[in-house]
């Protein structure tokens, strides 16, 4: 049992948690009046996993990026259709969608205030890697996808900071970097680096 600190869709905010867990939806899948929560929280239940985190991609999961720096191993799906650019908004297309889901594990023992801050490490790494894979998007570069989401676990510890001039931050940054940046690279290679706007 770990803390996890998230904004998933199942078991968000600061909870202790054995496993995260990814759930692959097809885009047939995301009808309108779709209700995700309910419906994972359903699935979750039906596979005896109802106290534990989770994420849902529709990215094929052969897709999983993993990455490994010091104490901090980084898995990512990453899919783009959904891309957007901070405070902007673009109209996707129905068959579109896409996100970003990181699962972070730090074998450090940290405070609730330094989980906080790996939290947006990871975040602001996220977006590195995406704006320099080069997506254009109708506003600009694209920075992530408008339904991201990032889950960072580890243990109840000492450690207080997490930021850029730290050893954690630093391989926090380059493991989510890594595997976010090879994940972006890949989808790039098949849809191309230009989206247009709906």
């Amino acid at each position: 049992m770990r803390r996890v600190l998230s904004f998933a869709p199942h078991r968000p905010g600061l909870v202790d948690a054995r496993h995260l867990l990814w759930r692959q939806v097809r885009d047939a899948d995301l009808t309108p009046g779709f209700d995700a929560c309910d419906w994972l929280a359903a699935e979750l239940s039906r596979i005896g996993h109802a106290g534990d985190v989770a994420m849902m991609t529709s990215r094929d999961l052969g897709h999983l990026q993993q990455a490994r720096v010091g104490a901090v191993t980084c898995l990512a799906t990453v899919g783009l259709g959904n891309a957007e650019r901070v405070g902007h908004h673009r109209d996707t297309p129905r068959k579109g969608w896409g996100t970003i889901n990181l699962a972070l594990l730090i074998e450090d023992g940290l405070t609730d205030a330094a989980m906080i801050e790996a939290l947006t490490i990871a975040a602001e790494a996220r977006t590195a890697a995406i704006l320099d894979c080069g997506l254009r998007i109708g506003s600009g570069f694209a920075t992530g996808t408008g339904t991201d989401c990032i889950a960072l676990a580890c243990d109840s510890g000492p450690k207080t900071f997490a930021g850029k001039h730290t050893r954690l931050g630093r391989d926090l940054g380059r493991a989510t970097y890594d595997a976010v940046h090879r994940g972006a690279q890949a989808w790039i290679g098949v849809h191309g680096n230009r989206l247009n706007d709906a």
